[in-house]
């Protein structure tokens, strides 16, 4: 572990998070709950729900979609017996974001919570807080990641464990040296009460979860349980028993890490620059680390959140509540590995939306089943309340309600999801991400940035799943481009109606460091080099449209616009 740890920088260090004073949550407003019998749609029992939340895990990253390369026995038996939801996606791919959107059921627009900075909960309420009001007992166990660091219990659990910021993943991970050989260690806040962490961290909250289970809950009761992993963050630490899994595994790197000119053709000046940076493959979390070996560390800790759904899914046949508990296996975000010579997410592209999602509920979620219905984090929240009963969804949410596509009821190909609208709002810590909004309708996606100087995106990632075709400036996908510019912009607009651009405070200049020697600044588009004085020279802030594209393609200005030299020419003289 020594070598390890010597090559992979502690979290802490890494990500550290500004102390300010606690926010509030709000108490839940009354909804009504009544046994699902009363509605043709509704569940038909007030089941239990296990949501397992780990941490930037990639869309693939599980032994059923890797045969060979990876060993994930027990998320290999749930996707087995229960449904597979390839289509699983994040709103906003970043920690506190995402993990905002899941526990309110609210965009990042809407609730506030846009970076992993100034996590104001203020005027939120958190969806389990409903499902106390209908009877369950509920636990959050893990990483919280909100609040400006507090580890303090929130509104709407019974059971409460977790740690400030990213946590940690052994004792005295990322202490530093003196502090530890005095016997400090990390610690964990429990039901408001500051302990010592004891071991390995997703073992230690798997026993907390079990011990809940087992001896602390009302067993009269429904439960839910949100058992939030810090794994697989970085910097990803196996527990022993897992530290040499992957020592002879080969990994292999998206044909799009690639620093060639084919790769690049047609992305924003800003994927390129990114290479050479803090979430780029070439210089990624500043160390000189291969990717391919890195993944040995991810995928080895991610074997202990498999051991942790093997015990949960072992207690629940036990005692024989299998076929009365919804469990749920997914990541907050994506993680990329090099595709389009980035990692981490963030961005807008496939690898950093997607997440991973497997259900399970023998009897009532199909088995063997891969659902292809598209399922957002903003959806779990309706969705869950539905399960539970709750008949009255809060007017806050802005999910849809999945159950029926769950179950079955809804044929995936005539699930009907709305719009999925992406955003993600430039953070002063990590500069080289800019503000990415993207809209997917079907099999388009159109993506744009605010504030840069760069290209929009346009891909049909049915036929273009790995987004190396950049379509936005194909004349015959104008229309495509104009209309979901327009849904874009429509459903961005937050409950005011406003499109307001969020941001907190600098605190300083980021991550911002680059290789010497190592990638350089990114040439602009060739089609943007013109020589000057041209009268089209309007043309480019005139709105797109089929008239402006004919006129291009007849090499004539769509906006006749002389310079002001070549008017005064024409100006007659007295």
């Amino acid at each position: 572990m020594s070598r390890m740890r010597h090559t992979i920088m502690g979290a802490a260090a890494t990500f550290a998070f500004l102390a300010m004073p606690s926010a509030k949550a709000q108490q839940a407003p009354a909804v009504s709950a009544k046994p699902a019998e009363a509605t043709a749609q509704a569940a038909q029992r007030p089941r239990n729900i296990i949501f397992v939340l780990v941490d930037d895990l990639r869309f693939d990253g599980m032994g059923f979609l890797q045969p060979g390369l990876l060993h994930t026995p027990n998320i290999d038996r749930m996707a087995r017996e229960g449904s597979y939801f390839p289509n699983g996606v994040t709103t906003s791919s970043l920690c506190s974001p995402s993990r905002a959107t899941i526990l309110t059921g609210m965009t990042a627009r809407n609730h506030g919570v846009v970076d992993n900075n100034n996590s104001s909960e203020d005027g939120l309420t958190f969806f389990p807080a409903y499902l106390q009001q209908a009877g369950y007992q509920t636990a959050f166990m893990g990483k919280w990641h909100m609040g400006d660091e507090t580890d303090a219990p929130r509104a709407g659990f019974n059971k409460w464990i977790s740690f400030r910021g990213q946590g940690h993943y052994y004792p005295t991970s990322d202490l530093p040296a003196a502090a530890a050989q005095a016997g400090k260690v990390n610690t964990l806040n429990v039901d408001g009460k500051e302990v010592p962490q004891k071991g390995y961290i997703t073992d230690e909250l798997t026993d907390y979860a079990m011990n809940w289970l087992e001896k602390e809950r009302d067993p009269k009761k429904p439960f839910f349980l949100y058992l939030s992993h810090k794994a697989v963050h970085s910097d990803p630490l196996p527990p022993p028993r897992y530290a040499h899994q992957y020592d002879k595994a080969q990994f292999s790197l998206p044909a799009s890490a690639e620093n060639t000119p084919e790769n690049y053709k047609g992305k924003p000046r800003w994927v390129y620059e990114q290479r050479n940076t803090w979430h780029g493959i070439d210089f990624f979390y500043n160390s000189d680390m291969k990717m391919t070996e890195y993944l040995k560390y991810y995928y080895g800790t991610l074997s202990a959140v498999d051991d942790s759904l093997g015990r949960i899914m072992a207690y629940l046949k036990k005692n024989h509540l299998e076929k009365d508990t919804l469990v749920v296996f997914t990541s907050d975000n994506g993680f990329l590995v090099g595709d389009h010579g980035l990692i981490d997410k963030r961005n807008a592209y496939e690898a950093s939306v997607r997440v991973p999602l497997v259900m399970w509920e023998p009897g009532t979620v199909p088995a063997n089943s891969v659902n292809t219905g598209r399922v957002r984090g903003l959806d779990f929240a309706p969705t869950f309340l539905h399960a539970a009963g709750v008949s009255a969804m809060p007017k806050q949410f802005e999910g849809q309600n999945a159950w029926g596509l769950i179950t079955g009821a809804v044929k995936p190909a005539d699930w009907k999801p709305s719009d999925f609208i992406y955003e993600y709002y430039w953070e002063w810590s990590f500069p080289e991400t800019p503000t990415t909004f993207a809209i997917t309708r079907g099999n388009l996606k159109y993506i744009q940035y605010h504030g840069i100087y760069d290209r929009d995106e346009l891909y049909d990632i049915g036929a273009d799943p790995s987004e190396m075709h950049n379509l936005a400036e194909d004349p015959a996908h104008l229309q495509d481009k104009i209309t979901l510019r327009a849904a874009l912009y429509q459903q961005l607009a937050n409950r005011q109606g406003k499109h307001a651009i969020p941001y907190t405070a600098r605190k300083s200049i980021g991550a911002v460091r680059r290789m010497k020697g190592g990638t350089g600044a990114a040439p602009f588009p060739e089609e943007w080099l013109v020589e000057p004085n041209r009268t089209d020279r309007m043309d480019d802030i005139m709105p797109d449209s089929l008239a402006k594209q004919a006129a291009k393609a007849a090499g004539k200005p769509f906006m006749n616009a002389p310079t002001v030299d070549q008017q005064f020419k024409q100006i007659p003289e007295k």
